[in-house]
């Protein structure tokens, strides 16, 4: 039997014996990119409530999670300083990160179409673009150096990710939401971490 016996849709063929293949890849492509802007929601708001919980007035030292561990040293006003600074620019990725993520839920449930999903990613590109111009302008103390490269290295992640979100739009390959999200999940964490060392438990810069 010829490839072209075997390729040719029949009664007895592969196509008749597995009706609704293709509808079915379809669904699992849609689940999966589903649970793949679901995750970016979550990482994003659960970042967002934990600070918006925090009092702006409270004390720089974190308090343990176990209360045998000893406590965590005040930052130092060097710190402090970077703390403050790198603070102002955090409110804005975190804003870009909000919008590009939600970009992608509003293109998912049909809302918006590709026009409009560059733009509101495009949006968010210039964020993390100025976000990151900023965040080289400080000047970490020593002891924050890998801390600020993280931080760089996060928004880098989020401008990577939103180069791959607008290729979606420029061709509608819903596969790069997929190849986004690891980007943008990556960058949340690093975020998470940061935030952990400069802004821990109750501290928040005002």
């Amino acid at each position: 039997m010829g490839q072209s016996d075997i390729a040719a849709p029949s009664i007895a063929g592969t196509s008749q014996r597995n009706p609704g293949g293709g509808k079915w890849h379809r669904w699992q492509r849609t689940i999966a990119l589903g649970v793949v802007v679901l995750g970016l929601v979550g990482i994003v708001l659960a970042a967002l409530a934990r600070e918006a919980l925090l009092p702006r007035s409270a004390l720089t030292v974190a308090v343990p999670s176990n209360p045998f561990a000893p406590a965590r040293p005040a930052l130092t006003q060097a710190e402090e300083a970077y703390a403050r600074g790198l603070w102002k620019i955090h409110d804005d990725v975190k804003l870009g990160a909000v919008r590009m993520t939600f970009a992608g839920l509003a293109y998912k449930a049909g809302e918006i179409g590709r026009t409009t999903l560059k733009a509101r990613v495009d949006a968010a590109r210039d964020v993390y673009a100025r976000a990151e111009i900023r965040a080289r302008a400080l000047e970490p103390p020593p002891s924050l150096r890998r801390v600020h490269a993280d931080y760089l290295a996060a928004i880098r992640l989020y401008r990577q990710s939103a180069v791959e979100m607008a290729k979606l739009a420029a061709d509608g390959r819903e596969q790069h939401l997929l190849a986004a999200y690891p980007l943008s999940e990556t960058a949340s964490k690093k975020l998470l971490e940061v935030g952990d060392v400069l802004w821990p438990g109750e501290y928040v810069p005002n």
